[in-house]
C-alpha cells in the first residue's frame, strides 16, 4: 500500500507541470493580444489628431484649411537666374512694386531691363499717431511709368486699428485715384512694425486684422477697382482668416528661390534685394502669375 501511495504520488505530480505550462502560455498570448489591441487603438487615436497636412511657422504648427483655394505653383517651376532674379516656367510677367524710399527712378532703363509692371505706393498711413499721407513721389511715379508702358496697381502701408480707418484709407485712396486708369490691383499692405513700442497696432488681434482687410478690400472693390491683399507667411497663417477674405487675391511676400504658401495667391514678392535698372539701391521684385 505505502508503494502505491507513492506511485499515485508521483503520478499526481508529473501531471502538474504540463498544465502550468499551457495555462502560462496561454496567459502570455493572451497578454500579447491585448497589448497588440492597445497600441493599434493607441495609434489609431493619434493618427487621428495629427493633422495631415500641416505648416510650421513662427514656432506654431498650424493646419491647412484644405476646403480653401491652394496654391498651384510648383517647386520645380522656379529657376533663379545668375542676377539673383527669379524665372517662373508657366505664365507670368515682371514687376517691382516702390514708394518714396526709392527717390528717382529712371523708369525707361526700369522698362528696358524687363520691368513689365509696377505697384506703386500711392500712400500711407502713420505708426504712432495714425495719419494718412499720400507718397510724395507717386504722381511722378505714376505717370513715367505709365509713359514707358508699364501696367501699374498701387498699394496703401495701413496701420489701421478699426474697422472705420479703414474704410477711411480705402476712401482716401480712392479719392487720390480719382478714377484714373490702372491694369493692376489695389493692395492692402497692414504690417505690424516691429520693435516700436510706441506703434500703434502693436495690441491689434487676428479678428481685427481681418476685419480691416475686408472692410479696405470691399470698399475698393465698390469704387471700381480690383482689391488685393498683401502679406507673408507670419500674417496669412497666424493674423488673418484667410477663410473671409477668398475673395480678394493674395500678394505673398516670401523671400527665397519659391514661395511656399499653401493657399492661393496671385502675385509673389520675391525679395527686397533686388537688383533693377534704374532704381536706386535695393528694389523689390515681383511676380505676377497671370495663368
Amino acid at each position: 500500500m505505502a508503494g502505491t501511495r507513492l506511485k499515485e504520488k508521483t503520478k499526481r505530480k508529473s501531471g502538474k507541470p504540463g498544465v502550468n505550462a499551457l495555462l502560462v502560455f496561454l496567459a502570455v498570448v493572451l497578454a500579447l493580444l491585448v497589448a497588440v489591441m492597445l497600441l493599434t487603438l493607441l495609434w489609431n487615436g493619434t493618427q487621428e489628431q495629427t493633422p495631415s497636412n500641416t505648416v510650421s511657422i513662427g514656432g506654431q504648427q498650424v493646419e491647412i484649411d484644405e476646403t480653401l483655394p491652394q496654391s498651384t505653383v510648383e517647386q520645380e517651376e522656379f529657376v533663379t537666374q545668375e542676377d539673383g532674379s527669379v524665372a517662373y516656367q508657366g505664365e507670368a510677367v515682371y514687376g517691382i512694386d516702390v514708394s518714396a524710399h526709392q527717390g528717382e527712378i529712371d523708369w525707361a532703363a526700369a522698362a528696358a531691363d524687363g520691368t513689365q509692371f509696377a505697384m506703386l505706393r500711392i500712400g500711407f498711413r502713420g505708426y504712432t499717431a495714425g495719419a494718412i499721407q499720400m507718397d510724395e513721389r507717386f504722381e511722378e511715379n505714376y505717370a513715367a511709368a505709365r509713359e514707358n508702358g508699364l501696367m501699374v496697381g498701387v498699394y496703401f502701408f495701413s496701420q489701421a486699428v478699426s474697422e472705420q480707418e479703414a474704410a477711411e484709407e480705402a476712401a482716401q485712396v480712392l479719392a487720390w485715384l480719382d478714377g484714373r486708369e490702372l491694369e493692376c490691383p489695389v493692395a492692402y499692405d497692414w504690417e505690424p512694425v516691429e520693435n516700436q513700442p510706441d506703434a500703434r497696432t502693436n495690441d491689434t488681434d487676428g479678428e481685427t486684422v481681418t476685419a480691416c482687410a475686408r472692410a479696405f478690400c470691399t470698399a475698393v472693390q465698390a469704387g471700381g477697382y480690383r482689391p488685393m491683399l498683401y502679406c507673408n507667411g507670419m500674417l496669412g497663417y497666424l493674423s488673418y482668416d484667410v477663410s473671409r477674405l477668398t475673395e480678394f487675391p493674395i500678394w505673398y511676400a516670401e523671400y527665397g528661390e519659391y514661395p511656399s504658401y499653401a493657399y492661393a495667391f496671385e502675385f509673389w514678392q520675391y525679395t527686397d534685394t533686388g537688383s533693377v535698372a534704374g532704381v536706386q539701391g535695393n528694389a523689390d521684385r515681383d511676380i505676377w502669375f497671370r495663368g
